[in-house]
């Protein structure tokens, strides 16, 4: 049964009409078929989100009234307020997507920030924009939990 991440994942996957990518034995690690599966799933994601956003404005704008209920408008606003929280949080996820196929057309993709191994096929897979390591994103969080502790 696959976790929340791999169902997203799979989820991803599907949106780009990919299969999850099968490293052929022997295969160099960020291969240019690895870059342009990564490109690909990263492009259909991004393109998804904007096409969520498009829904958005849409929606707002031909469900937009002036209800003479306050409650009916409160209602209403909370409703509005959520979509473009949600919305803001894609459009900053928009913009890390933008930042990862920048470093795919760079050929910086795939290798972890701090510590410059492998971030991993599986792992990119479940979080195409990731730029650390397991090791080094683990290690990240404890610190930010410490800080905030």
């Amino acid at each position: 049964m696959p976790t929340g991440k791999e169902t997203k994942s799979l989820g991803l996957l599907a949106l780009a009409g990919l299969e999850p990518y099968q490293p052929k034995p022997d295969e160099e690690y960020m291969s240019e078929q690895q870059m342009e599966h990564f490109r690909l799933l990263l492009k259909a994601w991004r393109d998804q989100l904007r096409e969520e956003v498009d829904r958005t404005v849409t929606h707002m704008k031909d469900e937009a009234a002036n209800f003479p209920d306050p409650v009916d408008r409160a209602a209403q606003e909370e409703e509005f307020s959520l979509e473009l929280r949600t919305r803001d949080r894609e459009r900053k996820l928009i913009k890390k997507i933008e930042k990862t196929l920048k470093r795919i057309e760079e050929d910086d993709f795939g290798f972890c920030d701090s510590c410059g191994i492998e971030i991993g096929i599986r792992r990119l897979e479940a979080r195409p924009t990731a730029d650390l390591c397991i090791d080094c994103k683990t290690m990240a969080e404890i610190k930010e939990k410490q800080l905030q502790g």
